[in-house]
């Protein structure tokens, strides 16, 4: 081999080591194993939450002296232990699973900055703001995160962008307002139809308080009522303080409930539905039973709004036509 061709050895000889340097595969537990995400941080320190999902949805949870609130519904409560759980999961997350430091792979994971599944920006109790970013899911329970503004992305375990909902439903009690069906013994309904009375009496049968002779009662229109009435869900508390655009001064419906348990204690509660909205068609609704005014879907106050007494009887028979010669 002449002098050339050993040169030319050499030189592909140190391409194949460097090429092998950078290429070989590194384990993803080399770096930071074990390591928590966010350096230090602790449960109680955390005390406002803000997550958004990349969309229009946005809610603010706070740690109020009694537990985490919805601060922009005037401290709505949150429900259980829902947002402490969370809390617990996002101190536990590990820096273990290295997936890429490359900052081009953020959007196509769905880290980036403006472009993710779910962001959770949260606050500690001395002022400093940390961000996680949620992306896409390559298995079951399974999501690559980003933190802050490294580049680093990690996959982590028990965390799914269905944990971190972006809508007050997923962090506090989605029912409104509830009473056990068979305790309700009367329904008043007033609309702009008039004004319908629907008792039951001894023997568990529905009917109307001013109906006619001539008139018939389709009961199981009045259970169908009946069974709306026990419970509403809400779609997001909005507050205790009353706005004119609510509508509630003239409101579209006015229900009234009865209850009277085994033990014959009664209770009579009053829903207001107010004004529907042009943007997602949901009502605005008060309890008397609460102080919080709430948004809810059309279709679960649509019956209040809409309902009239021919809806609850027996239409009249159309005559048969006599034969003609």
């Amino acid at each position: 081999m002449n002098r050339t061709n050993r040169i030319l050895v050499a030189a592909l000889a140190l391409q194949i080591v460097l090429v092998a340097v950078v290429f070989w595969p590194r384990p993803a537990a080399s770096v930071a194993s074990g390591e928590s995400l966010f350096a230090d941080l602790e449960a109680d320190q955390i005390v406002r939450l803000t997550i958004s999902d990349g969309g229009s949805n946005q809610i603010v949870l706070a740690k109020g002296a009694e537990g985490w609130v919805v601060p922009d519904a005037d401290d709505y409560p949150t429900q259980g232990n829902k947002v402490p759980d969370f809390v617990d999961k996002l101190v536990a997350l590990k820096a273990d699973r290295l997936v890429t430091e490359t900052e081009g792979s953020h959007k196509r994971l769905k880290v980036a900055e403006g472009s993710f599944n779910r962001l959770v920006e949260f606050e500690l109790a001395d002022g400093t703001v940390h961000e996680l970013y949620l992306g896409t899911s390559p298995t079951y329970k399974v999501t690559h995160v980003r933190a802050d503004d490294e580049k680093e992305v990690y996959l982590v375990s028990d965390l799914s962008t269905s944990d971190v909902g972006a809508q007050a439903t997923s962090w506090v009690d989605g029912i409104y307002y509830s009473v056990v069906q068979d305790d309700i013994v009367a329904i008043t309904l007033e609309n702009a139809h008039g004004r319908l009375a629907f008792e039951k009496d001894d023997a568990g049968a529905w009917t109307l308080r001013d109906l006619a002779p001539d008139e018939t009662l389709l009961e199981n229109n009045v259970k169908s009522l009946v069974t709306r009435a026990a419970l509403l869900r809400m779609q997001r508390p909005l507050g205790k303080t009353e706005k004119e655009e609510y509508g509630l001064k003239e409101p579209n419906a006015v229900v009234t409930v009865k209850t009277r348990d085994g033990d014959g204690n009664e209770e009579t509660v009053t829903l207001r539905v107010g004004a529907q909205s042009e943007e997602d068609s949901s009502y605005v609704v008060i309890s008397s039973g609460s102080p919080y005014y709430v948004r809810v879907a059309d279709y679960t106050v649509r019956d209040y709004v809409e309902k009239s007494r021919d809806d609850y009887l027996q239409p009249p028979e159309t005559p048969t036509p006599e034969p003609t010669s």
